[in-house]
């Protein structure tokens, strides 16, 4: 029989070695650890039973008023609410469009997105028969060309806020605009974006008829649940559309420990203290800064801005650097026996960084003393 007692000795068994996550709460990596809150309420949940529909209501009008938006509903993760958004635009509340999805030739099923909002997992959106007509280019997009885009196969306008999405393209404001004008929905897709807990009403405010938050992110709250978010009108879609009906989103099932704990976490991270959490990260970020900011050829610093949703320590290999490029770095961190992972494969970005959302202060000690032997190690390679 496999040591069931603790998480290490379920890894020992199975000869998988455990990592610290300094990457932040990437889905590969484990994504984040829940709150314990969220994990208090989840095994409270084990013995009772419950119908689920009535569960999930319940649970969304709850988090509907915690948040203060005017309505909710819980998903598989914010990727399953791209999924119900769309069965949501397609079918709406006509049981027989709910039944033969994703078999959609016959009704509305193109959704607008711009071009530099398309991004690695936005083929989810089309699970439930739907297809994508991009708009605009690289450079940007124009109010004309989604316009131009609208036909009657048209079923909803996608928005995407996300790091590095760039700043040429339309806002969401502009696109609630012409989707409503049109008598089409705007869905948003805001997966990443906790914190600021202002996201949570901003884009709702904004106009967008239901948008996506991952529960297992910033929340802190079961990694497999999500958030959306939006008007009752367009929750009461989604609801229909979703999980445990028989739906094309039958699969993303949310158990019902799962949904006391998204509950949980939510109601735990609205009532926290935003500036005081930013302080003890920043504080945090700077220790590692501190550790590895005169080795030659590395520049670093405590950023917190849009692309950085929590104060991390960003940290470029400049022109004065004779070592390996920065992939390097991240594979030798996720080396054995203290195997770190820190945000490295966005070969994109000139820059990479440490993100404290699931370190302890302990972790970070840890977390510092190996970036700086690594770097120290590979600058005098040269």
């Amino acid at each position: 029989m496999m040591d069931y007692s603790s998480g290490e000795k379920i890894l020992e068994s199975l000869g998988v070695t455990p990592i610290l996550n300094a990457g932040g709460p990437v889905t590969r990596f484990s994504g984040t650890r829940p709150r314990p809150e969220a994990m208090q309420a989840m095994m409270a949940m084990v013995d009772p039973f419950v119908e689920l529909p009535e569960f999930i209501d319940a649970a969304g009008k709850r988090i509907a008023e915690i948040i203060g938006v005017p309505a909710a509903t819980i998903t598989s993760g914010a990727s399953g609410g791209l999924t119900v958004q769309t069965a949501a635009a397609m079918a709406k509340d006509d049981p027989e469009l709910i039944f033969q999805l994703p078999i959609a030739d016959d009704i509305p099923n193109e959704l607008i997105i711009q071009r530099n909002h398309r991004f690695g997992y936005d083929h989810l959106y089309l699970t439930p028969g739907a297809r994508f007509v991009e708009v605009g280019n690289k450079d940007g997009c124009t109010p004309e060309e989604v316009e131009n885009a609208i036909s009657d196969k048209t079923a909803a306008i996608i928005h995407l806020e996300s790091p590095y999405s760039g700043d040429n393209v339309l806002p969401v404001e502009t696109l609630v605009e012409i989707a409503h004008r049109n008598g089409l929905p705007l869905m948003t897709d805001a997966a990443s974006r906790l914190p600021p807990r202002a996201n949570l009403t901003k884009f709702v405010d904004a106009g967008s008829d239901l948008v996506s938050f991952s529960g297992g992110k910033g929340i802190r709250g079961p990694q497999a649940t999500g958030l959306l978010l939006g008007n009752e009108e367009w929750i009461e879609y989604a609801k229909l559309n979703n999980a445990p009906h028989a739906t094309v989103a039958r699969a993303q099932k949310v158990s019902k420990e799962s949904i006391a704990g998204i509950l949980a976490a939510v109601e735990a991270f609205v009532n926290e203290d935003e500036e005081e959490e930013n302080r003890r990260y920043t504080r945090l970020m700077q220790s590692v800064v501190d550790q590895i900011i005169e080795i030659p050829g590395v520049d670093a610093e405590v950023v917190h801005d849009y692309n950085h949703y929590i104060p991390h320590a960003v940290i470029k290999l400049n022109d004065r650097w004779n070592g390996p490029p920065k992939r390097v770095i991240g594979e030798r961190m996720l080396e054995a026996p203290d195997r770190i992972m820190i945000l490295t494969f966005l070969e994109e970005l000139p820059e990479f960084w440490v993100d404290p959302l699931n370190l302890s202060d302990e972790e970070v000690q840890i977390v510092a003393d190996k970036l700086r032997r690594v770097l120290l190690d590979a600058s005098n390679e040269a």
